[in-house]
């Protein structure tokens, strides 16, 4: 047998687990994806638009590394980011104890499903995760990890929202012959709070929509959604 012969299969199993793994991991692979292309596209017409304002006001214009680090870029990105995870941790606390009949969105009204279940009681295999198998204090901050890790994020982005925040509104007040603001008293301004609330609202009301619509209307395919033929009163997926 040649070696060409031999190096055929390992190739060929090789691409097999490539493809497998693609396919298994493709949502969140496919949404990075999206995210990066963004990302790059609001970084290059956030560089554009904030050198026109500083030609505007008589400025300089920056290199697009400096842009990055730029209060402007920091405050637009985290502003965003900060009501996305404050929209997500909140949906995983509030789907804890509240309902909606009829909704995809909602455990069923007056069942216990298996997230309810206390992990203390379930049987311990090899494939449990660690902190299941550990118990104690480890096991309370894992059962919860996942709002947690919401809102760490979210208090990361509300607090870096605030640094660029404040440093995009001194600029704008030097412009003006106005002195700038610190990080602490620019959380105390209407333009932190506007910047903040007019994410905040259209985040939660997208999950009211999705909560409310997933009642009457279907996505066949869809883990969002209930089956197709599933009466509107049945609530779960």
């Amino acid at each position: 047998m040649t070696k060409e012969a031999t190096e055929a299969p390992a190739a060929k199993a090789g691409e097999h687990g490539l493809v497998r793994w693609l396919r298994e991991h493709a949502l969140i692979v496919v949404c990075l994806a999206i995210f990066v292309l963004c990302m790059a596209g609001m970084a290059a017409t956030g560089f554009q638009v904030y050198n026109e304002e500083q030609l505007d006001h008589g400025g300089s214009p920056v290199g697009f590394v400096e842009y990055l680090g730029s209060g402007h870029f920091i405050e637009a990105t985290f502003e965003n980011w900060e009501s996305e995870f404050l929209q997500m941790g909140a949906y995983v606390v509030l789907t804890v104890f509240l309902f909606q009949k009829g909704s995809s969105e909602s455990k069923p009204l007056g069942e216990r499903t298996p997230q309810d279940e206390d992990p203390r009681e379930a049987e311990v295999g090899p494939d449990t995760p660690w902190p299941v198998r550990r118990g104690g204090l480890v096991l309370v901050l894992y059962e919860n990890s996942l709002a947690i890790f919401f809102f760490v994020l979210f208090c990361l982005s509300f607090f870096l929202h605030a640094v660029g925040g404040a440093e995009t509104y001194s600029e704008e007040q030097l412009q003006h012959g106005l002195p700038g603001v610190t990080v602490w008293q620019y959380l105390g301004t209407a333009q932190f709070w506007f910047e903040s609330m007019q994410n905040w609202q259209s985040e939660f009301l997208a999950v009211a929509a999705i909560v409310g619509a997933s009642v009457l209307l279907r996505q066949r395919g869809s883990p969002e959604s209930k089956p197709v033929a599933t009466p509107h009163h049945e609530t779960g997926s």
